[in-house]
């Protein structure tokens, strides 16, 4: 494998954005596993990026719910803002607002002194505008360099419907929507058997757990194989996502399992099972492919306790090939 190849590899491979955008690893029914394009749940709190194939500021900045002059200011960017693969790129949090009963979106823009139109633009709240009680909307234009999220102070949870009301707009911002439609939980996972992991495909691991050149990372491992090989499940589980809207990865499996562990499979070609699937320890649950951000078949391999990103080479058997 060529430098170039390598390093492509390890960009794309740095690490899932975890949870991923709208992701839930509650077992309650609130829609875990789940991915909402349009919830405040899309925006995760990523303090920074590697910059992959095809990013822009424009595109980090809708992505990652951080406005384009805040990711330019904590950044030090100069125009043009071209960004360069394997650049490493500050995402400024800022203030995060909850909202509670009653309130508009028209207020709140006011309260933070912000143009009513940048926060519906940062929070992806498209019109009629309506905005729901504990719903969180992140500030456009309150990050600094390495700045954290600072919420406010929730006063109530209650799933009333919290609507805007702004007459000195020239957009009607009053219309009522229902609450979004509750998507059916994940069931919960089966026992595991106890025996520990196994390798979830035979081949070479090219790229390591932890920290590489350039300053970038990789949360997981990565794993050389035969395009078509199949990959196993791990351990018993049941999966809590299967898709490819987390860019770089391309078709990505999650699998929760009952021991508070969390298996992530990427870049693969095929997906075998679905959302809400119980799937057993050995069971064929997808291809190796090389969609995503890397150029030869693999598959990138992650092994999380809760959020905490965990060297899977420490809970695999020793030898693989």
């Amino acid at each position: 494998m060529t430098n170039a190849a390598i390093m492509l590899l390890v960009t794309a491979c740095g690490g899932l954005e975890w949870p991923p955008p709208g992701y839930d690893l509650s077992q309650s029914n609130s829609g875990a596993g789940t991915l909402s394009s349009g919830s405040s749940a899309s925006f995760i709190n990523a303090s920074a990026v590697t910059v992959g194939p095809g990013d822009t500021v424009y595109g980090l900045s809708r992505r990652h719910g951080v406005s384009v002059r805040d990711v330019i200011v904590a950044n030090e960017l100069q125009a043009p803002y071209l960004l360069i693969i394997g650049q490493r790129i500050v995402l400024p949090r800022g203030t995060v607002h909850i909202v509670s009963k009653d309130e508009t979106l028209y207020g709140i823009s006011k309260t933070y002194g912000v143009n009513v139109y940048d926060l519906a633009r940062s929070n992806n709240v498209g019109s009629p505008y309506i905005i729901y009680v504990a719903q969180e909307l992140r500030i456009p234009g309150t990050g600094t360099k390495g700045s954290f999220v600072a919420k406010a102070t929730m006063t109530t949870s209650q799933p009333t419907i919290a609507t805007t009301a702004a007459t000195t707009t020239p957009t009607t911002m009053a219309a009522v929507a229902p609450p979004p439609k509750p998507v059916k939980a994940i069931p919960a996972p089966p026992s595991a058997t106890g025996a520990g992991f196994q390798w979830p495909v035979r081949g070479n691991v090219i790229s390591g757990y932890g920290a590489k050149a350039e300053g970038l990372r990789n949360d997981g491992i990565n794993i050389a194989a035969p395009a078509g090989s199949p990959v196993h499940a791990v351990e018993n589980g049941v999966v809590a996502y299967a898709g490819n809207e987390l860019r770089g990865f391309g078709n990505l499996l999650l699998i929760k399992h009952s021991n508070g562990y969390v298996s992530a499979y990427a870049h693969n070609a095929d997906l075998l099972v679905r959302r809400g699937d119980k799937v057993s320890k050995g069971q064929s649950i997808a291809t190796v492919g090389s969609t995503g951000n890397v150029i030869t078949p693999q598959l990138h391999f992650e092994l999380r306790k809760g959020k905490k990103a965990l060297d899977p080479a420490k809970l695999l058997p020793s030898g693989n090939t």
